[in-house]
């Protein structure tokens, strides 16, 4: 397999529910497989190449395209059951066995789902500027904000604090994250915003659980966040800590919703070691 992101070429399978999926896979063959579970609208392309090249160092790495997303086809649910069920459908697909998931922001949604479900043997899980059912969010609010600043690159304002440090950060990071220049998976449209933005926005609407979701997750769980992310609020990651039976938090400073990407290199030493513990 290919331990460089940006040069692995796109693969597709299709699933029992009919739909074909695209997805890289990299790193180490026949290790456990880490799964990558995408945010708000990003596509394959959306992830940074230095977090997903440092972990596939030593261990098979999966990246896809969920239903109706990028690359792949199918129609985008418009609630966080029916993505977690389709990503559930791509993993079975692949048989890769035992599985680890790493979600971030909306993809750490479907990664809490699919956990507590265990309709697949999850092993552990890392939920990155996440939050949990009945949480804490600022989509739309954050989002509009962060078109007004009119940034020569949205993500800039949207991911990153004002500060030379956090912003210097990611200009690296949106320089990584557009160096693949060939089969890169087309930008989500409307169809894509608008049905991810009511799955968001009723999962977090959603008080009625009382963290039971969180309760049944009992396996271990690495839990890392933004201090100032204005999307999810870092009280979300209080929250799921507080709530669920083996789980581990880490703050980084001075960074926002794309935490990850502002301190790549650290967040993937971060999962190393709980993935390898």
């Amino acid at each position: 397999m290919s331990t460089q992101f940006e040069s692995a070429p796109n693969r597709y399978v299709v699933a029992s529910d009919g739909v074909k999926y695209a997805y890289r896979r990299l790193g180490v063959p026949g290790t456990r497989p880490l799964i990558f579970m995408q945010h708000f609208t990003g596509t394959m392309d959306s992830w940074d190449p230095a977090v997903v090249n440092a972990l596939a160092r030593h261990r098979t790495v999966v990246i896809f395209d969920n239903a109706g997303v990028g690359l792949s086809g199918g129609k985008t649910p418009d609630n966080v059951a029916q993505m977690t069920i389709d990503a559930e459908a791509f993993i079975e697909a692949l048989d890769l066995g035992e599985v680890d998931l790493l979600g971030f922001s909306l993809g750490g949604f479907l990664a809490q789902l699919m956990a507590a479900r265990g309709k697949l043997p999850v092993r552990r899980i890392v939920l990155a500027g996440s939050a949990p059912q009945g949480g804490e969010e600022h989509l739309l609010a954050v989002v509009t904000e962060a078109f007004a600043k009119q940034a020569p690159e949205v993500r800039l304002p949207l991911f990153f604090t004002p500060s030379e440090a956090s912003q210097a950060a990611g200009r690296a990071f949106v320089a990584r994250a557009t160096a693949r220049t060939t089969e890169r998976a087309p930008e989500s449209g409307e169809n894509v915003r608008t049905a991810q933005a009511k799955a968001i926005i009723n999962w977090c609407a959603d008080k009625s659980a009382a963290h039971s979701l969180l309760k049944r997750i009992g396996r271990p769980s690495l839990i890392v966040h933004g201090r100032d992310d204005t999307m999810f609020p870092v009280t979300n990651a209080f929250t799921m800590v507080e709530q669920m039976s083996e789980a581990t938090l880490i703050v980084y400073p001075d960074s926002a919703h794309g935490a990850i990407f502002q301190y790549p290199q650290i967040f993937a030493s971060h999962v190393e070691t709980f993935l390898s513990a």
